[in-house]
């Protein structure tokens, strides 16, 4: 496995029992290194620039500052790791103020160790990870909303080709890029490549951001 690109992840949470577990379940995966540990989130951009992670695991509740006003500060860093937010409760508020913040995905602490680690592999490659739970609860709050963002949606929208929309539209339902490329009888590359510059028009920065601006549009 000498060969093989390990990626880089750094773990920010005051809970050492919960550490400790995700310590030796991330310490099982051979294609996966924990660099380092921020107890708490105002050490995690210092923690960042030490280490270099490629992901954040990221609790919610810590004592002093909290995962949500972290996650926002690491994505204004320039080329920021992916942030996998990991939470007791899946309220929907919280779920909501994670994706707006910039996490790429979000799941709780009760999810299996594959499916951690399948959300640290998943990030790491630009797809965003959401449990169905939390999908549900997104989508429930976007389309109850009365949100002014509602009318800066539906413009950003209008800047995408044809092309795009769809891809953003089948993202918005929840379909991974293999399946979107089998429904557009396309490749994963173009569709890969539609989905960046999607996001580039819509000014976001990850698929489940994509799937709420779309929806907040109108279009699902």
């Amino acid at each position: 496995m000498s060969d093989l690109r390990r990626i880089r992840v750094l773990l920010v949470d005051d809970d050492p029992i919960v550490c400790a577990g995700l310590e030796l379940m991330l310490s099982s995966a051979d294609d996966v290194q924990l660099v380092g540990r921020a107890d708490d989130g105002d050490q995690a951009l210092e923690a960042i620039r030490t280490h270099r992670p490629d992901v954040v695991l990221m609790d919610v509740r810590m004592q002093r500052q909290d995962g949500v006003t972290t996650t926002g500060q690491i994505k204004r860093l320039d080329n920021p790791p992916r942030v996998v937010v990991l939470t007791t409760f899946d309220a929907d508020d919280v779920v909501v103020r994670a994706i707006t913040a910039g996490a790429d995905g979000f799941l709780l602490k009760t999810s299996s160790p594959t499916q951690i680690l399948d959300a640290v592999r998943g990030v790491d490659g630009g797809q965003a990870t959401l449990s169905p739970a939390t999908v549900r609860a997104v989508f429930a709050h976007v389309a109850s909303s009365d949100d002014p963002q509602r009318t800066a949606a539906r413009t950003a929208v209008t800047r995408l080709t044809d092309r795009e929309r769809e891809v953003s539209v089948a993202v918005a339902r929840g379909l991974s890029n293999a399946q979107i490329a089998r429904e557009l009888y396309a490749s994963e590359a173009t569709v890969k490549t539609h989905l960046a510059s999607a996001q580039h028009k819509l000014g976001v920065t990850n698929r489940v951001s994509v799937a709420v601006v779309v929806t907040k549009a109108g279009l699902v």
